[in-house]
């Protein structure tokens, strides 16, 4: 017997070809994006009416426009290759032919869609550099790449620049900043690269490396005048308590990995010459990244928006946005990272981020952004649609890499991909929900009017 569901929409998950190569379990059944209560959908006032509301509106608007080609989004994979190799094929996008990722091929789906990668490639682990060489291996079977910029990515660039004799009180903290989650990547460099004590013949002795490496003491008295009027005083001062704490337990992190300050440095210089060569291994992945991307009605970015971000993107548009992003990253650090385009890789909608209001969402609406799909704000149970400040975002992190399960005991390995569909849905597909989640406007805005959620399990 059909379901009125398969009446509606007739949905197909991916086939996942290959997943006996993967140690994960993926969804076989199909259930609105209504289904699963606050696992799927938060709406900010705690009123599902509202999101309704805002489904009605988008409707007699007509205001949904999709892609002409899939978009296949995957996100925060945190330096782990394998959770990206399961996403892919979770995706659909790919196939997997054996165990490891140079197994993958494109789908006939793969090779006409786009891969959107939303952000955070780095760090945590366990290897960074073997999930880059993954996806340039992906960029080699011919498909289509879009990578954002990720919180992490910024800020590994940012602290990497920052390393030197050169001190400018606006940027040298950037390196130690990034605190304890940069080590492993550092490691991770010394063991690939470097290894043992004949490669650090010619790095400075020990004091000098913590010269080079950490903030000059007078940096706390520098900084606040010289960022002043252009950081909240509030920020400022959360600024120097945060570094207070960073500077006094880093060397002792290093050595938690076994790498002293001279073989943290020799590192660091041997990831600029990895990533910030044109003709290098790694060039590749700064000269291609992006901060946002949009397609049809749908914003993607790794983070969110705020009102000044909302207004920029109403004026300069997306391509002015992301013009913008790569020269204020490389040549105005500082300015960049405490600005409002920083916000789209790092907001969480706090108080100490950008405000976004009615107003910027009126903005979005008037260049016809319909919702944004991100990041950023990892999850336990696959994807969530949530409500906020009048906008609808679709978040995307699942806790996807090993590291971050260990840490908040998340059984298993992480797959996901949140698959836009040309013929006007969204599927989010998890490997930690029974249920692949599907959201179609007008059926989905039915479902919350009426009040009920979707009980019922479809095949597809």
């Amino acid at each position: 017997m059909r379901s009125p569901f398969e009446e509606e929409i007739p949905v197909r998950l991916p086939d996942y070809a290959g997943h006996e190569w993967l140690p994960v379990r993926l969804p076989k059944t199909v259930r609105d994006w209504s289904h699963g209560g606050g696992k799927s959908i938060f709406v900010d006032s705690g009123e599902v009416e509202d999101l309704a509301s805002r489904l009605d509106e988008l409707h007699r608007e007509a205001a949904w426009s999709w892609p002409r080609r899939p978009h296949f989004f995957l996100s925060d994979l945190h330096g782990d290759a394998d959770a990206f190799v399961a996403s892919l094929v979770a995706s659909g996008g790919a196939r997997l032919k054996g165990p490891r990722w140079q197994d993958l091929e494109l789908t006939e789906s793969g090779k006409e869609g786009f891969f959107v990668i939303g952000g955070d490639c780095f760090d945590k682990g366990p290897s960074s550099l073997e999930l880059l060489r993954s996806v340039r291996f992906l960029k080699s079977q011919g498909a289509r790449v879009r990578i954002l910029a990720g919180n992490h990515d910024v800020r590994v660039l940012l602290g990497m620049m920052s390393v030197g004799p050169l001190k400018d009180a606006r940027n040298e903290h950037f390196f130690v900043r990034t605190g304890r989650k940069i080590i492993p990547l550092l490691r991770e460099i010394w063991a690939e690269y470097l290894e043992n004590q004949e490669d650090l013949r010619g790095v400075p002795d020990l004091p000098i490396c913590r010269e080079r490496l950490f903030p000059r003491d007078s940096w706390f008295e520098e900084f606040p005048r010289r960022a002043g009027g252009k950081i909240r005083p509030s920020q400022v001062e959360r600024e120097l308590e945060k570094m207070a704490k960073k500077v006094a337990e880093f060397e002792g992190q290093c050595h938690e990995y076994g790498l002293d300050l001279r073989q943290i440095y020799a590192a660091a210089e041997t990831w600029k010459r990895l990533f910030l060569g044109r003709d290098s291994e790694f060039g590749w992945f700064y000269r291609h990244i992006r901060l946002c991307y949009r397609s049809g009605s749908l914003l993607f970015i790794h983070a969110g928006v705020d009102d000044r971000f909302a207004e920029r993107l109403c004026r300069e548009g997306v391509r002015g946005v992301n013009r913008c992003f790569r020269s204020a990253l490389r040549e105005f650090p500082c300015d960049f990272y405490y600005g409002s385009l920083c916000n789209g890789v790092r907001t969480k909608y706090r108080e100490v981020d950008g405000p976004l209001t009615s107003e910027g969402v009126r903005q979005l609406r008037e260049i016809g952004i319909a919702a944004i799909i991100h990041g950023h704000r990892n999850l336990q149970n696959g994807q969530r649609l949530s409500y906020r400040n009048s906008l609808i975002n679709f978040e995307c992190d699942t806790s996807l890499d090993r590291y971050t399960r260990s840490i908040e005991a998340i059984d298993g390995h992480g797959a996901a991909a949140t698959i836009v569909d040309p013929a006007g849905h969204i599927l989010g597909v998890s490997s930690d929900y029974e249920h692949a989640k599907v959201f179609h406007p007008e059926a989905t805005r039915r479902r919350l009017r009426a009040g009920t959620e979707t009980e019922a399990a479809y095949r597809s």
